[in-house]
């Protein structure tokens, strides 16, 4: 027994170590991590609590921190331009070149300079006790006491992070039962990003099984276990509207719209008006081809311009709607025009739509057609400023402003409907080109989905009372012979003739129920002949599917192309007849 004992007794000592062990482990497994998060490194900060002047803050977007941050400059909050634009409002413009910010209401342009106290309008110098806006590592910011001019939401600045609002609900709010902690993960282990108190609420943002994701009076994000959260409640958020955006009003003419566009060469040009309103009877908008961008320094435009022209129209009883252009000049004359550089420079750009405005006014016209249709993507935010800063002068002066758009093929385009539809009177579609001259694809001009869709994306964005489409006075004769493919452009009005020339008549050519158009074709001396015609039964189905979405009237490009059957079909959709 004596000799046992000290078995015994070491049995005894590893069973109880084994189960020190084993409670330690079980205490561990089952005990709440005191770890503290890193807040700085979890807000991703580099400063913290110590950022007193310069810095960045994390952003808190309603319930979800997201990747953007705001900028504190000199004790002042900064948003960047990218992040104003994507949340607040896009109206915002920047030239850098300049060092200018923009914000063109429907009657007013806001411009600050960069590193400025203040901006100025039409009404003068406005002070601020901030500066508006700087530039900074390839970024422009904008104070955010200035962005809220000019948006609706709410900020609230913490040690770390900005509690941003731009939408409001109904909240779900919860009171913590027991004191407790807020971690950053569910699960005991998680570490730690700050204590909770009992009796403080706390707003859900995720409900799960055992944890649950809320949000802190002082905006953090985190985890809590379900077994604190007592005394469900709600609690209705009060949005701010203290921001009101000014109507944009526009210029209507009454019913619809029948313009013809008159085609003018040269001076000489004009003489023909009495001709074309011959032709084109029952338009009731004309829109000379005037004014073509020329330069960016010196002269800006070649004009034909003719105020006695404007004199007669208006005798006919016509409105008159001078056409700028931005390639007239360059292929008359072979040369580059740099569009780009005019239109990104406020000074350039602003300049420019003085200057047609005060030429409408001379010349006595009732609009400004604006055809610029060798825009690039890197030119069109350019070209929408330009659009607001024009139709504030139009909208000062009584000018109609209309601008002419290709076929958007997809809504993912540039051209910015929206910003069309509000600030322009009309958005005029040119329905054709679907296959253009020199494209080397053989196809129709304007088939009839390819027009009826481009109407419903832009319908998407611009009211219909203010679209209006333009039909094609004109088909192509395509050749195709090996793999070479030319085109000519046929007037509707030679059709027949050309035809004839061939020994074809309109009655060898067959329907195409797809495409809504006559279609004929032959071989002759090794060559393909094709042609999709447009024709007064082609025109007819593109009026009624007008119609059928009840746009604001037609165009026609151009006088000088129809006959009198497909003017009749255009008068009577626009009751102009």
């Amino acid at each position: 027994m004596k000799k046992a004992l000290p078995v015994i007794i070491a049995l005894v000592l590893i069973v109880i170590i084994g189960g020190i062990a084993f409670g330690g482990k079980l205490i561990d497994k089952y005990s709440y991590s005191k770890e503290l998060a890193d807040l700085d490194e979890y807000y991703g900060v580099t400063n913290g609590a110590a950022l007193d002047s310069d810095g960045n803050l994390a952003i808190v977007l309603q319930d979800e921190m997201i990747k953007e941050q705001a900028a504190v400059r000199d004790g002042v909050v900064y948003f960047d331009q990218d992040l104003v634009r994507d949340y607040f409002n896009d109206t915002f413009y920047v030239d850098t070149g300049e060092q200018k910010l923009l914000f063109t209401t429907a009657t007013d342009t806001k411009t600050a300079l960069f590193g400025e106290k203040g901006y100025y309008d039409s009404e003068g110098v406005h002070q601020t006790e901030y500066v508006v806006c700087y530039a900074a590592d390839d970024k422009v910011y904008i104070a955010a006491e200035y962005a809220r001019k000019f948006a609706n939401f709410s900020y609230e600045r913490f040690d770390r992070h900005l509690q941003l609002y731009t939408e409001w609900g109904i909240a779900t709010k919860y009171t913590i039962g027991k004191d407790t902690q807020l971690r950053v993960q569910g699960g005991i282990k998680s570490p730690i990003l700050r204590e909770l108190t009992a009796g403080e609420k706390v707003e859900l943002v995720e409900e799960m099984g055992n944890w649950s994701k809320v949000k802190t009076s002082d905006s953090m994000i985190g985890y809590v276990e379900n077994k604190r959260l007592t005394n469900l409640d709600t609690e209705v958020e009060t949005p701010v509207t203290d921001y009101v955006q000014e109507e944009y009003t526009s210029i209507s003419m009454e019913g619809r719209v029948n313009l013809g566009w008159h085609a003018i060469g040269g001076v000489g040009g004009n003489d023909t008006l009495a001709d074309m309103v011959k032709e084109g009877k029952g338009i009731n908008v004309i829109a000379p081809t005037w004014f073509s961008l020329k330069d960016s320094d010196g002269e800006l435009f070649r004009s034909y311009a003719s105020a006695k022209y404007v004199e007669k129209a208006h005798g006919y009883g016509l409105k008159v709607w001078g056409v700028w252009d931005d390639f007239n000049y360059r292929l008359d004359n072979q040369t580059q025009v740099d569009s780009y550089g005019i239109l990104s420079s406020t000074t350039r750009r602003q300049g420019m739509a003085q200057n047609m405005v005060d030429t409408a006014m001379e010349l006595g016209l009732d609009g400004i057609n604006i055809d610029f249709e060798e825009l690039t993507d890197e030119a069109r935010p350019h070209f929408n400023q330009f659009l607001r800063e024009l139709s504030v002068l139009c909208r000062k002066n009584g000018l109609v402003l209309s601008v002419d758009d290709k076929v958007p093929l997809n809504s993912l385009n540039s051209q910015r409907f929206d910003i069309q539809g509000l600030v322009v009177d009309y958005v005029i579609m040119m329905g054709y080109d679907e296959h253009w001259g020199g494209c080397q694809e053989a196809g129709s001009v304007a088939s009839i989905e390819f027009v009826t869709g481009g109407l419903d994306r832009i319908l998407e964005h611009v009211p219909a009372k203010k679209v209006i489409n333009a039909l094609p006075f004109y088909t192509r004769l395509w050749k195709t012979e090996g793999t070479a493919v030319t085109d000519t452009a046929i007037p509707v009005r030679n059709v027949e003739e050309c035809l004839s020339n061939y020994g074809k008549t309109l009655e060898m050519a067959e329907w195409d129920d797809t495409l809504c158009q006559n279609y004929i074709e032959w071989q002759g001396d090794n060559t393909l002949y094709q042609m999709w015609i447009e024709d007064t039964e082609s025109l007819r189905v593109k009026l009624n599917a007008m119609g059928a979405r009840n746009i604001g009237g037609v165009a026609v490009w151009r006088l000088g192309f129809g006959t009198k059957a497909a003017w009749e079909l255009a008068a009577a959709y626009a009751g102009t007849n």
